[in-house]
């Protein structure tokens, strides 16, 4: 299964750190953020897992649920836990899915449908692919995929100002030029006429070309 922006993320349920969920039920109406992991004890994967607990008060400020998912079982989670808070400072402060079936990567098109066994005796290097990170809006679509290389740390400052974006989009039907930043102009997206921007935004807009609606940043 290949997923993509726009299709409706997979329901599952799962084991995690925080007890049994089932992922939709679990983020209810919040937008969600779910990164995956190929191992436990892998050391780029622990500098994320420690970051991303430290940025959790700024997504929670924009109602948004951070879960995290590992090809290993629940009780090693527990156990790499605790590196984690002696490496980075924070332990992880959200669940972490255990996916020793390797069920929920495949649900997830981050392993092929036939890789055979478990998580017991795979390597990272097996679980390469399992290195994405999904935004999800409260109505379980699909906003962004990013996959990233093994070797390579995620930029979670990145994906703090991807969710900035989509929620502007979704709340004030406006798109973020490049490089955007927090408090910056937006445009107008074009299915947005020219009569409904004016109702929305009636100070106008500059348009350097007819197709870019350049506004202040809506609250």
């Amino acid at each position: 299964m290949t997923l993509q922006i726009g299709d409706v993320a997979p329901d599952f349920e799962a084991e995690t750190t925080e007890g049994r969920i089932r992922f939709h039920e679990w983020m209810g109406d919040s937008w969600c953020i779910l990164f995956s992991h190929p191992k436990d004890f892998t050391p780029v994967c622990t500098t994320e897992l420690g970051y991303m607990a430290k940025l959790k008060p700024e997504f929670e400020a924009r109602g948004c649920k951070i879960i995290g998912l590992s090809v290993d079982p629940v009780d090693d989670h527990a156990k790499w836990s605790q590196d984690i808070k002696d490496t980075m400072g924070y332990a992880p402060n959200y669940p972490m899915i255990g996916d020793s079936d390797l069920k929920v990567a495949k649900l997830y098109g981050m392993l092929p449908a036939s890789a055979p066994g478990t998580a017991q005796g795979r390597t990272p290097t097996d679980n390469a692919t399992v290195r994405n990170v999904f935004i999800i809006g409260p109505d379980k679509i699909i906003k962004l995929i990013i996959s990233y290389p093994m070797g390579t740390g995620r930029n979670f400052d990145e994906v703090l100002r991807v969710l900035d974006s989509v929620q502007l989009t979704a709340k004030h039907k406006v798109a973020t030029p490049v490089n955007w930043k927090q408090g910056e102009d937006v445009i107008i997206v074009p299915s947005v006429s020219d009569a409904e921007a004016r109702q929305k935004f009636p100070e106008g807009w500059k348009a350097p070309k007819p197709y870019m609606r350049i506004v202040p940043q809506p609250r």
